[in-house]
């Protein structure tokens, strides 16, 4: 372009006056053709400052219109982006910032510690088996639990701790019953107030040391549950599981028999297909000579539907010299749900269901089960 400039300035020379608009608009006229040679490298030399003063007034445009935003874009992103890697380095709010919070969250999200308070809780759904051939038998026995109090007590040692879980439970003792043996429903309901401790221990482990407590913690294995009103008058001690697949397991004490979450260490807790059964033997002591009220809850899930409830039968009943050994046998069958399941055995004596005015004593013992396809 400025070579074709050039030409078509050098064929005007000749004539008396050369009239040229340059880019910046000024008009340079040409009248003297002696000078000709001298005035032709002024305007090439003029030209290409304008042309220079051009370019470097494009390059200013460019920047102004496309550098700049893209220059602020990027700014922008890398705060954005500091403000992303801050957040992600102070967690989720909800997330504990202490060890014992990390392990308390751990216990409330352990659906095998969970699926407890669904089972010891009889009130709303219920599958009961009804009433028995016993004259005044009541048609049904349930009781309604609430938890009031929650405690876990943790002793650090290191990369281990040592957990002790203690509830408290209101309940309320319901009887439906009738005082006319040949009736055929019942024609009363007596509500018996009582109060329940439930305990067990749990084991964690450490796994990392990072800043977020809840993800250096794991839950490894969990004890099985026991307590009740402390009476002395009913005591459960031994249970013994005959699983489906041949299996046996012997409890005596259950906050000392472990079942494990995480490591293998501990046994693993009991897996039941669906449709199979399951047979427990109960031994307790009793201080009475009468058939005791030994019941067994299971198959509630976390909403309490599915919830079955049966008594077991009285196998044997020895005599010693402060009461007597029973034992007391009883099957359940997997329903058909998956998922995370407790079976709860409450023993009580037989005049706290057949007296309106004997005051609830009961022990509880229970273990965890899971059901699967």
């Amino acid at each position: 372009m400025q070579f074709l400039i050039l030409t078509s300035l050098i064929n005007q020379l000749f004539y008396n006056e050369l009239s040229l608009t340059l880019n910046a608009g000024t008009k340079v006229y040409i009248r003297n053709e002696e000078n000709g040679e001298a005035m032709l490298m002024e305007i090439i030399n003029s030209l290409l400052s304008i042309n220079k003063r051009s370019n470097n007034m494009k390059k200013n445009e460019f920047v102004k219109r496309f550098f700049m935003p893209l220059m602020l874009l990027a700014v922008l992103a890398f705060f954005v982006g500091c403000q992303d890697e801050m957040t992600v380095d102070s967690g989720d709010p909800g997330e504990p910032t202490t060890d014992q919070g990390a392990l308390e969250k751990l216990v409330d999200l352990d659906s095998s510690l969970t699926s407890f308070e669904a089972n010891y809780n009889e009130d709303g759904l219920l599958d009961y088996l009804g009433k028995t051939d016993e004259e005044i038998f009541p048609f049904r026995v349930w009781h309604r639990m609430r938890l009031v109090s929650k405690n876990l007590n943790i002793n650090f040692q290191d990369t281990l701790a040592f957990g002790t879980l203690t509830k408290t439970f209101e309940g309320v003792l319901f009887i439906a019953a009738s005082y006319d043996p040949h009736a055929s429903e019942p024609d009363t309901v007596i509500e018996k107030p009582f109060t329940s401790v439930i305990t067990r221990n749990l084991i964690f482990k450490k796994f990392a040391n990072t800043d977020h407590p809840f993800r250096n913690w794991r839950l490894v294995a969990i004890s099985l549950p026991e307590g009740g009103t402390q009476s002395p008058n009913i005591d459960i001690n031994k249970l013994t599981v005959f699983l489906p697949d041949g299996d046996t397991i012997v409890i005596e004490s259950p906050n000392e028999y472990f079942l494990r979450r995480w490591d293998r260490w501990w046994r693993q807790i009991p897996i039941i297909r669906r449709g199979e059964s399951v047979l427990l033997r109960v031994e307790l002591f009793s201080a009475y000579e009468e058939e005791d009220f030994v019941s067994l809850t299971y198959g509630a899930n976390r909403h309490g539907h599915h919830r079955a409830k049966k008594l077991f039968e009285l196998i044997s009943s020895t005599p010693r010299d402060d009461g007597f050994e029973k034992v007391y046998e009883q099957t359940f069958t997997a329903h058909q749900f998956p998922g995370h399941y407790h079976a709860i055995i409450n023993a009580m004596p037989r005049q706290v269901i057949f007296d309106d005015s004997t005051p609830v004593e009961a022990e509880a013992w229970g273990i965890p089960y899971i059901i699967r396809p």
